[in-house]
């Protein structure tokens, strides 16, 4: 088992989210909030303005005019959308690098992490879900506990692996077992060092569901059915992709058809290689 207490330490050496995707957070959980806000808080960090007019004049979204200031993106992409591109570009830098420890090439932890959070919102407004951007980025942070967990994975590799095909383990389980922590967890300490909610903490550290039920259960079951639709798409999935338990009662709970999850896949495959090229941004 390794030292729980110098893999905690890893969590500073993760670049810290920036300060304005954290107002931009606040901002888009308070009601009373407006596009000048959102504006506001944005257009004087040089940094976060020019990635959003770069990825909001992409062929990702096809806007007929190019956008030339941080008012016309919001204006033309909607306050939600534009707090997303937000989010994404702060979390960019953490989640690009190889994972080797997981299997997952430069890039692919990102293109998952991207993916599985748009997936997430598609859910989260089909099912009119009151804390969609809350989703959002909980999808697309739940697997920042790999950054870090990554060399001990590769370290204990094998252990790992042969408790998930000898006796039945999930990954996280014998991560757990071996090594004194999972990802999962380590992603909820992550999420607790950057000040996050506390119902984002408990999303990303119970993404793949380990319990039962929890205070955030809706919320925590959508960001895990897009986590299972991008395995089934094969995005993402590295040596720990397949190693992990269906709950089938979670889709019941949601009523998701086998129509809804096929229309979700039909139409994220459609828009994939956008989705790249976007964050190749």
């Amino acid at each position: 088992m390794s030292d729980i207490k110098s893999i905690i330490k890893g969590i500073d050496k993760l670049k810290p989210i920036p300060q304005v995707a954290s107002k931009v957070m606040s901002i888009a959980r308070d009601p009373e909030s407006s596009m000048s806000d959102l504006s506001k808080v944005i257009v004087f960090d040089t940094a976060v303005t020019a990635n959003l007019l770069k990825v909001a004049n992409s062929a990702y979204f096809g806007l007929h005019d190019k956008v030339d200031s941080v008012h016309q993106a919001i204006v033309h992409l909607g306050m939600d959308q534009v707090v997303d591109l937000v989010v994404i570009s702060a979390s960019s830098e953490n989640l690009k690098s190889a994972q080797e420890g997981y299997d997952l090439n430069a890039g692919d932890l990102w293109k998952y992490s991207v993916s599985s959070a748009l997936i997430a919102r598609e859910l989260a407004e089909k099912k009119e879900a009151n804390e969609i951007n809350l989703i959002f980025t909980a999808a697309l942070l739940k697997d920042i506990g790999k950054v870090i967990l990554n060399q001990y994975v590769k370290d204990s590799f094998d252990k790992i692996n042969a408790l998930v095909t000898e006796q039945n383990f999930t990954f996280r389980e014998a991560e757990k077992k071996v090594i004194g922590i999972d990802h999962a967890e380590l992603g909820g300490m992550v999420a607790e060092n950057w000040d996050f909610s506390p119902q984002m903490v408990e999303i990303i550290r119970n993404h793949h569901l380990p319990q039962k039920s929890s205070i955030s259960e809706f919320e925590s079951s959508i960001v895990y059915i897009a986590d299972t639709i991008c395995m089934m798409m094969g995005i993402g999935v590295g040596s720990d992709g397949l190693a992990y338990r269906f709950h089938q009662e979670v889709v019941e709970r949601l009523s998701l058809s086998d129509r809804d999850f096929q229309k979700v896949i039909s139409g994220f495959c459609e828009k994939l290689e956008q989705v790249y090229s976007m964050i190749r941004i």
